[in-house]
């Protein structure tokens, strides 16, 4: 039985005067059902998010252009991906007075494996009929407390720290992905990548009932028209990926 895949992006400025989020799916021109899903939030002064997270598209762009599974697995093309972005960005506070960094999250698709990475708080989630097989853990100060269980899980939304990151694209430090993969795929898999404009509104629960009913378009709206609500003039940047696989 093979797959169908349904799939879509979508942004919102949220509350705020300028979009610092940046989204994409890159169907690969040389490899039949094989995409990039890349997904990055920026920060750091007036322009510098802007171009942290146009960075780390532009330099996911090229990369996978030369992507060949004979040469690279997707663990070494993502991890590519992330150590190159990083260095540009660093080098480009060097040029400008601002500090800017990004998150990313990116997943490569193929036709009988997803795999992926993160860096920073923009997350993956992967549902099977709307149930969660995995979540990517934040790289995040809330999110250290609750792992050392100082901290509960339903404190995580309201903490005042709650945007405060260990990891970043443009950091200091050399940023640490986590990677994750599922193989195989199946009729009734979802996967969700986002910023915090999005997720910071909503249990996984829910999301997944959105992803389990209906399709990547009408979910993507639904999930904004939440998060816009609940954020109550105050909503930041949003920014989401859906990508759903089906019996074809």
């Amino acid at each position: 039985m093979g797959l169908s895949i349904d799939a879509t992006t979508a942004e919102h400025i949220g509350d705020r005067s300028s979009m610092q989020d940046r989204v994409a799916i890159v169907p690969s021109a040389k490899l039949r059902g094989t995409a990039m899903v890349i997904l990055a939030d920026g920060a750091g002064g007036y322009t510098g998010g802007e171009a942290a997270a146009e960075q780390v598209l532009a330099t996911s762009r090229s990369l996978f252009d030369n992507f060949s599974p004979k040469d690279e697995s997707p663990r070494q093309l993502l991890g590519a991906i992330i150590d190159e972005a990083h260095t540009i960005i660093k080098l480009n506070r060097i040029l400008t007075e601002e500090e800017p960094h990004a998150t990313i999250v990116a997943m490569i698709l193929q036709p009988d494996r997803v795999d992926w990475a993160h860096v920073g708080d923009s997350r993956l989630y992967h549902f099977r009929n709307g149930d969660l097989r995995h979540r990517s853990p934040d790289h995040s100060l809330v999110e250290q407390l609750v792992r050392e269980g100082q901290l509960r899980e339903s404190e995580r939304h309201t903490h005042p720290n709650r945007n405060l990151l260990i990891q970043a694209l443009g950091h200091s430090e050399q940023p640490k992905p986590d990677f994750g993969a599922s193989a195989p795929l199946a009729d009734g898999d979802a996967f969700l990548l986002c910023s915090d404009g999005l997720w910071d509104y909503f249990e996984d629960g829910a999301i997944g009932k959105a992803l389990n009913a209906l399709p990547p378009r009408k979910a993507a709206e639904l999930l904004i028209t939440g998060a816009r609500a609940k954020a109550k003039g105050r909503g930041d940047n949003i920014s989401l990926a859906i990508v759903k696989l089906g019996a074809s």
